[in-house]
């Protein structure tokens, strides 16, 4: 292989790529995206709450109405025991609740019926024209429950004469439990798993979707090629094989340029936004939505976690993987690409390298749930999945040795699978006027010249 020959053809497939209004495009509107996505939680939360509501409440108990406190979010109106005509299967007359609503001009009305003489089992019931919300349901629910339990407490006292709630305060244990991670020098830094899981998402789908692009552009280039018949003039000044490593590293090097920028880019304009509103709050209404850090906020959470990362090896193991995982299928895709004339004859040819692509981004999601499984282990080792699996990994600290293995079996398959396209592409992608079959692919990788 001539390298100057090589160079001239990866300068050429690079500048034309870079080039075009798509790439640029692409380079400076994806950003903004990324910073949007990012940005998006804190926002769906601040503009997901509920309106305010009246809730009318029917209370045949007599006792709970009156003890229901309003709040921001619902306003509670007791309206007594009020005959909604209610059936042996507790369904109310539709007149009487319809005029109750107008009457009343609450948003929905609670009917609280005891089930039993001693007043001890209710059901209750919200009727409302219009659905009341996730969150209203919940709080109007819960609101119930607690003024039941209150109300059987002080009936369990009168009763025994015991106090319940001292005895239950003396027995039960609220214990938050903080995870931390020991370094190799023996010091410990809070370490949130649910931030690393998220981590290990997010680079699983990265790495997903640029090798899904870049690959599908390495074969669309080299359809474009074929069909205008522009590799015939080339394939007489260089080698095919030339030709095909130089469009795989041209576009790898247009790849590693986009992703720079966009990280570059997507930073820079989370900094800026960040520096007039403020970190805490873009990210800290959502950094905790569970409480998963007790006392410590949301934004110290995600900041303490990250910081415990390597993010040299971080980065050393995003380039590596990324670079052999878009190799091995870029290789692949090329040679699918010297075998047909137009996209859409690749849909039969292409399904064999999507597939294995699909089942490494699904096991990527379950490496949330369980790193170290055996599951995950395999995906990470076979070299079609390991790219996005692997690095699916890296947050969650995998055995260095694990790691070398998988780089070293990617690396191994790649050299196979890019001899392998060679063969079939030097014969592909001078072949016209017929539509290509596996059996056409391996009739040509075992053909000698």
């Amino acid at each position: 292989m001539n390298l100057s020959r090589l160079k001239i053809i990866i300068a050429r497939e690079y500048l034309n790529k870079v080039k075009k209004k798509s790439f640029l495009i692409i380079t400076f509107v994806a950003p903004i995206l990324f910073a949007g996505v990012c940005l998006l939680p804190s926002l769906i939360m601040a503009g997901a709450k509920e309106d305010a509501k009246k809730v009318g409440v029917v209370d045949y108990a007599g006792f709970i109405a009156d003890s229901l406190h309003s709040r921001s979010t619902v306003t509670y109106l007791p309206l007594g025991d009020v005959d909604l005509g209610l059936n042996e299967e507790l369904k109310p007359d539709a007149a009487k609740l319809t005029g109750l609503l107008n009457q009343s001009g609450a948003d929905a009305i609670v009917a609280i019926v005891p089930l039993d003489t001693l007043n001890r089992n209710f059901v209750a019931t919200a009727y409302s024209r219009k659905d009341l919300g996730m969150e209203t349901t919940a709080l109007i629910k819960d609101d119930i429950n607690g003024t039941i339990e209150n109300y059987r407490i002080a009936n369990y006292e009168r009763e025994t004469g015991l106090n319940l709630v001292e005895a239950m305060d003396s027995v039960r244990s609220e214990i938050n439990l903080v995870p931390m991670k020991v370094n190799d020098d023996g010091s410990v830094a809070f370490s949130e798993s649910g931030v690393l899981s998220i981590l290990s998402m997010i680079l699983g789908m990265a790495l997903y979707l640029f090798i899904m692009m870049f690959c599908g552009m390495v074969m669309s280039s080299v359809i474009e090629e074929k069909s205008s018949r522009v590799v015939e003039v080339l394939i007489s000044s260089v080698k095919a094989t030339e030709l095909m490593f130089g469009k795989i590293i041209g576009v790898a090097l247009v790849a590693m340029t986009q992703f720079l920028l966009w990280v570059l880019l997507t930073v820079g304009i989370l900094a800026v936004i960040g520096s007039f509103v403020g970190f805490d709050t873009l990210f800290g209404a959502a950094a905790d939505p569970t409480g998963m850090a007790g006392d410590m906020s949301g934004i110290a959470v995600i900041f303490s976690t990250l910081g415990t990362l390597n993010y040299g090896s971080l980065l050393t193991c995003f380039i590596l993987f990324f670079v052999f995982g878009y190799l091995l299928y870029a290789s692949l895709y090329a040679a699918i690409g010297s075998a047909v004339e137009t996209e859409a004859d690749t849909q039969q040819l292409q399904l064999p390298l999507t597939i294995p692509l699909m089942i490494g981004f699904f096991i990527s999601i379950y490496t949330m749930k369980a790193p170290d499984s055996g599951v995950v282990f395999w995906g990470s080792m076979i070299p079609f999945t390991s790219p996005i699996v692997m690095l699916s990994r890296i947050p969650f600290d995998p055995p260095v040795w694990q790691i070398v293995l998988s780089l070293a079996i990617l690396v191994g398959t790649f050299i196979l699978m890019a001899w392998m396209s060679a063969k079939i592409y030097k014969v592909g992608v001078l072949m016209f006027g017929k539509k290509s079959t596996f059996k056409d692919l391996w009739k040509w990788f075992r053909q000698d010249n």
